[in-house]
Order: structure tokens, then sequence, then C-alpha cells
């Protein structure tokens, strides 16, 4: 059992962390406050090749492992997490193309995909559903050799540059159970009937716009149905959200790293009664906890990584990995303010917007609770164990 990097991995997670720490770092706060979208940011991660980073090499992608994957959005979290946001909406879209896409598909989309001439988003919620993906109401009508979209999404990350946008719909509204009549197609920016509407006021997760979009009467060619078969949205969106827990723990280890590195460093500096207060016990037992509890988390997500790199199904660890590395993240980004004392509610350091970053990661790609219900459902039918 081995729990270090490869040095290839190492080297990789180098290579980001320098990337992070000379372009994002230095001015993530003050673009944060002043609502700024990152471009530059972006332009230096096509050049890396981060958008595509779950292409496949042929069709000019990166291809890598999962571990590596979650180093990406680990060292990047840690700089800004809302830069780490819009790689990852990107990332989930890439995979499920790669994955369930016919040829014609991959070809006319991965290649561009891949260098971030084009980006994209996925389109799953809907104002009223959400945890309940079987619930929601955009209907697909068969009209010729066109589907005829009409609903509501919303929370959707990278609206406004997704080309194309899957989106989940209901192509048999009829159909018992639900998830049999659902299916994904690829809608291309600047399709008549598709517009975004507005972008959501958010607490923390900024320098990606989330936002609300509307299609009504939008005509989408047959040959964007995700697979070329209906029905199967449902299962290629559920097989995709498996490589997004993997996103958003790692999110959530980046931003709990981050906090741990703030506080202990604060520690080290602030003096209290004629020392500094990283020498009282007090002080030292939060820093100590927290710095287990990430240490758990990592090995968590890597554990997680591991396996579906071994081409098998992580539901359950993936969820382990994403319930815990999020509550930790929520956790230790209050401690790190709590060390910081009055300081911490300033925003002037940096344990400020990481406090209003933390809670997302209990949320996006499915609640605590629900991750939960993954990890029983896993272990009641015998599907997987423990020990």
């Amino acid at each position: 059992m081995d729990f270090e990097l490869s040095d290839e991995q190492r080297m990789f997670r180098d290579t980001l962390r320098s990337f992070v720490e000379k372009e994002i770092v230095p001015v993530a706060s003050e673009w944060e406050r002043e609502g700024r979208y990152p471009t530059e940011i972006v332009e230096t991660m096509k050049e890396l090749g981060l958008f595509g980073i779950t292409v496949p090499e042929e069709y000019g992608g990166l291809g890598i492992d999962m571990v590596s994957f979650a180093l990406v959005f680990e060292e990047i979290a840690k700089g800004w997490m809302g830069i780490a946001g819009i790689l990852g909406s990107h990332s989930l879209s890439c995979w499920m193309i790669a994955r369930h896409g016919t040829e014609e598909q991959k070809e006319k989309y991965l290649p561009e995909l891949a260098t971030g001439q084009r980006r994209t988003a996925i389109a799953l919620t809907e104002p009223g559903a959400g945890t309940d993906l079987q619930g929601i109401v955009t209907t697909a009508r068969r009209d010729g050799d066109h589907y005829v979209i009409n609903g509501t999404k919303t929370w959707i990350t990278n609206a406004r540059y997704a080309d194309p946008i899957p989106v989940l719909v209901k192509t048999d509204p009829a159909a018992d159970p639900a998830h049999k009549g659902m299916s994904v197609l690829l809608v291309e920016k600047g399709t008549p009937g598709f517009s975004v509407l507005k972008d959501i006021p958010k607490l923390g997760y900024k320098g990606t716009e989330s936002c609300e979009i509307v299609f009504e009467d939008c005509r989408v060619p047959v040959e964007n149905l995700l697979g070329g078969v209906e029905g199967r949205g449902m299962q290629q969106v559920l097989s995709g959200l498996e490589t997004g827990r993997l996103n958003v723990g790692a999110r959530a280890l980046g931003i709990a790293q981050a906090a741990y590195d703030a506080a202990l460093v604060y520690s080290r500096q602030r003096e209290a009664f004629g020392q500094p207060i990283s020498d009282f016990q007090a002080i030292q037992i939060k820093l100590a906890d927290m710095a287990t509890k990430i240490q758990a988390a990592r090995l968590l997500i890597y554990w997680a990584a591991s396996n579906a790199d071994k081409g098998q199904r992580v539901d359950m660890q993936s969820g382990m990995a994403k319930l815990f590395a999020s509550e930790v993240a929520v956790e230790v980004a209050l401690d790190a303010m709590r060390i910081h004392g009055g300081y911490g509610y300033s925003q002037e350091f940096v344990v400020e917007r990481l406090y209003r970053d933390a809670p997302l990661m209990t949320i996006g790609e499915g609640t605590s609770d629900v991750m939960r219900m993954v990890i029983a459902r896993s272990l009641v039918s015998g599907k997987e164990s423990i020990g």
C-alpha cells in the first residue's frame, strides 16, 4: 500500500502550486471584492492545458489520472476556490462527452474543449429540483430532426461561456420510473431560444458566475443528443457526478489546507502576554486537530481517486471523501478564523474569504446528508464493505 505520490504526480503538483502562488494568490482577494472575472488566469490555464485534464489524449487533452485530477482542484482551491469552479464544471462536462458521446460528438467538441477555445458547463439543477433530479420539469419534445426544449435551469457555473452546455431534460415526461425518460442534450451557444437571464448573488464562490438560464422553444438538432440514444441521461449524469464529487472534495481539501496554513503562520507571528500565541496549549490543540483532519481528508480523496483509476465504480469512496473533506473545510475555516481573533473577520485576511467559500462544499454535487445516503446504500446493498 503506497501513500506517496509518484514522481510525475509530484512534478505536476509543483507546477500547479507555482502557477497558483504566482498568478492567483496575489490577486484573489482584490479581484473577488471588485467582482472581476479572472480572464488573465483563465488564459494561463489554457496555456497549461488544464481545460483538457479529462479529455483523452487522442482528442488533444491531457487525459490525466484521477489522483492528478484531485491535485488540480486541491491546489487551485488553495488560491481561490472560484477559479477551481471555472475548471470544475468544464471538466465534468468534458468527462461526460468523452465517456458517453458519439464519435461524431467527441470529434466535434473535445479538441476545442481541451484547449479552452471552447468552454463548457452542465445544466442540471432547476428552481424546483436540486437533489431530486428526477423531479426536473425541463422537457425536450421531438419535432422532426430537432428537439424543442422548454424549461429553466439555475445555479449554472460557466453559463455565459459554455459552448456547448449539456442539459438534462425529460424526453419522455410520462416515463415510469422518471429516469427512463431523461436525456442529455448538447446546446450550443447562440442557439435561438437559449438565454442567460442573470447572475445569482452569492455569499462566496465568487470569480465565476452562477446563472439562471432559460429555454423557450429552443430547437436543438437530434445529433446533439448525448450518446445518440434517449433515456440514458440520468445514468450519464450520475456517472459524471462520481468525478464531480472527487472534484468538490479536493476543492474542500484545498480550502481547509489554505485556512490551516494561514492560521499556523498567524499563530507564530501574533503575540499575547509576551509570547507567540502558538505557544499556548489551547492554540496548539486546535492546530493539531486541524492538521489531523486535513490529512485524513487528503488520504480519503486520494484513496477514492486511486480506486477510480483502477476503473472501479467509486460511489461509496467518492461519497466518503466528499462528505468528510467538505465538513472538515467548514470546521477548519471556522477554527482558523477563531485563531485569528478579530482579524479573522476582516477582509484584509484570507481566512474571511475561506470561511465564506467553505459551506458550499457541503452542498455542491450532493449535500452531506445525500452523501451519507449514498454511502449507506452501498453498504446495505452489499456492493461495498469496509475493514
